[in-house]
């Protein structure tokens, strides 16, 4: 096995002053490696990168198509949102459409991340509610699926119709026979895989449109809802809306939970998937934008990009005291 490597480095004017360790892979559209960092063997469960593949039998089972979904509809159920009126506003219209409420999620109650949504409901003196949890259009997908399969009301259960759709397509996808899951920060199961089946996943996404079966027709609806909407799959100041419209819509990326990124960039059939092995979103921030940038698919000095890769690190006087940077060793 090999052992994770540096991926990000955090610099103190001319000290080094932090490592951030990880794992990274980049795929063909064949699933092959055409380069990996540390160890594309390592086990990691992909939390919120994964939300495009749990999203497929939404497409595939018809029911996404039976209930009218809309192009922003399929990227939001890819999302992990900021909780704002863009992203609440849509949960609430799309559960009524499907004759579901907020009682019918299971997902719990978060506090929005978005600033206006969080003030307004201190103002108020009000309770967040299911919908402004981060994961709430992947819920509203499940509801969905669920209504259109008839389901039983716990559609989190390991062994509910839902969930073992998207075992099935998550086995598929990374073409791999997951060990098992983990429990997610929304109740659904999050399975397991490689750093080198998340990539394949990737790539199986990216090369979507060379094939005509109905999963990848719907994997390739996914990448192109995301690319278009990316306001919605994240929210303003976010990683992942700001670098894909830095990408001019071209390129579908998602975070995860503890140090996950993906990619799927269609033009060049490629796949990427990495892991911070400490969980630090500012190193796999910057480890994604190094990867981009080194494939062409980036400008490197786009603001998005400045604002995490080789970004300056600032301190409560607004001094800049050092910079957070990607690991040299991070190119194709």
């Amino acid at each position: 096995m090999t052992s994770a490597v540096p991926i990000c480095e955090i610099w103190r004017g001319p000290f080094l002053e932090c490592v951030h360790l990880g794992h990274a892979v980049v795929c063909d559209s064949r699933g092959d490696i055409i380069k990996a960092w540390g160890d594309p063997d390592a086990m990691i469960l992909p939390r919120s990168s994964s939300k495009m593949i749990q999203a497929l039998p939404l497409i595939t089972s018809g029911a996404a198509d039976a209930h009218g979904l809309s192009v922003a509809q399929l990227a939001l159920s890819c999302a992990s949102h900021q909780g704002a009126r863009i992203h609440t506003d849509r949960v609430a219209d799309w559960l009524g459409h499907i004759g579901k409420t907020d009682d019918d999620f299971r997902c719990g109650p978060q506090t929005p991340n978005d600033p206006d949504a969080r003030n307004d409901l201190i103002k108020t003196d009000q309770s967040p509610c299911q919908w402004h949890n981060n994961c709430s259009g992947k819920h509203t997908g499940f509801l969905t699926l669920n209504k259109h399969i008839g389901g039983n009301a716990e559609y989190i259960e390991v062994d509910h119709p839902v969930q073992k759709a998207c075992l099935e397509a998550f086995e598929m996808v990374t073409d791999q026979t997951s060990p098992g899951y983990g429990i997610d920060g929304c109740s659904a199961p999050n399975y397991a895989t490689t750093v080198h089946g998340l990539a394949r996943a990737m790539a199986w996404f990216a090369s979507a449109q060379d094939r005509s079966d109905l999963a990848s027709n719907a994997a390739a609806r996914l990448t192109q809802a995301m690319a278009q909407f990316p306001e919605l799959v994240a929210g303003e100041g976010r990683a992942c809306t700001e670098l894909m419209r830095a990408m001019d819509h071209k390129v579908a990326i998602k975070t995860g939970a503890e140090g996950v990124f993906v990619a799927i960039v269609p033009e060049k059939k490629i796949g990427i998937a990495l892991k911070a092995m400490d969980g630090a979103t500012r190193a796999s921030e910057a480890a994604i934008a190094a990867l981009l940038v080194s494939l062409g698919v980036l400008d490197a000095n786009h603001p998005a990009t400045l604002k995490r890769m080789n970004a300056p690190v600032r301190n409560w006087r607004g001094v800049d005291t050092g910079m957070i940077k990607p690991a040299a060793d991070l190119v194709l």
